[in-house]
């Protein structure tokens, strides 16, 4: 139980990077390298430019390895990625993203981790971003800041998903293979969008918020985000499976409460307002490369029943679904934390795709 609650934390808010020196001890994968590359005149779909925004990565393997883009979730960043559940899946010896062999380059997003963000100073004054934005950016980051003109494949989880449609909508040409997990391509909408701008609003509506001028975090910050938290992910039979009596539903809830906010609350509005304007249909046929899409049958903010999904896949070219059957293993939305349910799937599709240049 505790440790469905750190996995939910770590979905949600901003992971120390203290997390990727532990993963590197227990995992069978090269430690990770850190870098920032800072993007010059960087243009925001609002019309706002940075002269200098600053875009830390984190990177896995040599630069002479086939290069894999990983993309994470919001609040989180290339620490979130670096899991045991996740790389510890993946990039050691043998695995589908053997390091040895890729090279695999996690960018921290816009507004997240150690890159650019509200809390470096500018408060509210920090140019709303959205998902196209930071597209750009990890564009930019990779083929300018890194040298990479071709992936061979582009992988990300929820947010990271969401991402991963845009750059094989955006750059057709710019990858073999693309693996969005835990999304769709359709438009931000539903109950996924109404529990965000529910919990967004009652950041924003706190007296301790003050506009984002807060001297200490808004106190109703930890109840939003619980409450957004047990709504979107978590998994229904998995929740039953756990909490089968009142009494284990308030320690679960009391647990969560508990745990201490690492967010900067004006970060966190940034980071989940940027998926306001995220609609990826209306581009799924220039979709060139290789497409496998992993969702799970009990994902909340992605319910497969609404059939919205399986429409959409039907219009790409390369495209399969690859949906993980619920159970009392699976944790709704975060099912695809665990690498665990499709890393064969992986290996699978990287083994087929065929491999393309510029």
């Amino acid at each position: 139980m505790k440790a469905s609650c750190a996995a939910l934390s770590a979905i949600l808010l901003s992971v120390s990077m203290s997390a990727i020196s532990v993963s590197v001890m227990a995992a069978d994968y090269p430690a990770p390298k850190q870098g920032d590359w800072i993007a010059k005149d960087f243009k925001f779909h609002t019309g706002e430019t940075m002269p200098e925004l600053r875009l830390h990565y984190t990177t896995v393997g040599e630069p002479s390895g086939q290069p894999v883009l990983v993309l994470h979730g919001s609040g989180g960043s290339a620490a979130s990625m670096l899991s045991p559940s996740f790389a510890g899946e993946l990039f050691g010896a043998g695995q589908p993203l053997d390091a040895s062999k890729y090279y695999i380059i996690i960018p921290d997003g816009i507004g997240h981790g150690k890159s650019s963000k509200p809390s470096d100073g500018m408060k509210t004054s920090f140019p709303k971003y959205d998902y196209a934005d930071m597209v750009e950016a990890q564009y930019r980051l990779v083929t300018e800041g890194l040298g990479v003109k071709h992936l061979r494949l582009v992988i990300g989880n929820s947010m990271g998903g969401m991402h991963t449609w845009l750059w094989g909508e955006k750059y057709p040409k710019a990858m073999d293979a693309l693996v969005p997990m835990a999304s769709q391509p359709t438009e931000m909408a539903s109950r996924n969008w109404m529990l965000r701008r529910i919990m967004l609003d009652t950041i924003r509506n706190d007296p301790d918020y003050n506009g984002g001028n807060y001297t200490s975090q808004p106190r109703m910050m930890k109840y939003a985000i619980t409450a957004y938290g047990i709504a979107s992910i978590g998994g229904t039979l998995a929740y039953q499976s756990q909490a089968p009596t009142a009494a284990k539903a308030d320690e679960i809830v009391d647990e969560r409460l508990a745990a201490p906010v690492t967010a900067d609350a004006n970060d966190f509005i940034y980071q989940w307002e940027a998926s306001h304007d995220y609609n990826a249909a209306d581009g799924l046929e220039r979709i060139e490369a290789s497409l496998l899409l992993i969702n799970s049958a009990d994902d909340e903010r992605n319910p497969p029943e609404t059939g919205v999904t399986d429409a959409a896949m039907k219009r790409v070219k390369n495209g399969h679904l690859d949906l993980i059957p619920a159970s009392t293993e699976t944790r709704g939305h975060g099912t695809t934390g665990n690498a665990k349910f499709y890393s064969e799937q992986i290996r699978q599709l990287l083994q087929t795709a065929p491999q393309r240049t510029m």
